[in-house]
């Protein structure tokens, strides 16, 4: 199954509350949960202004309608076609 990057402009990501970021994380679950197994939030980097988010889909319209239910942005997504690391260069 595609794995994706999702860019989220979200200024003053970077200053949540732990307690703020439950929240948001609730909310992704909850409308995870409505959408049905086909698609998984793997995990996300918090900066400063942005979000980015990786997540397992059958689609990239998938992504965009968790994004419109929850409420939160997606600047852009894009399909992961390769993972590389340290170990890529042994």
């Amino acid at each position: 199954m595609p794995k994706y990057v999702i860019e989220r402009d979200l200024p003053g990501a970077g200053k949540l509350t732990p307690e703020q970021l439950k929240a948001v994380s609730q909310t992704s679950c909850g409308v995870l949960s409505e959408l049905g197994p086909s698609i998984q939030w793997v995990h996300s980097y918090v900066t400063g202004d942005k979000i980015f988010c990786i997540y397992i889909s059958p689609n990239e319209a998938l992504i965009r309608e968790h994004a419109q239910k929850g409420g939160f942005p997606a600047t852009a997504v894009h399909e992961i076609s390769a993972i590389i690391d340290p170990a890529t260069a042994e």
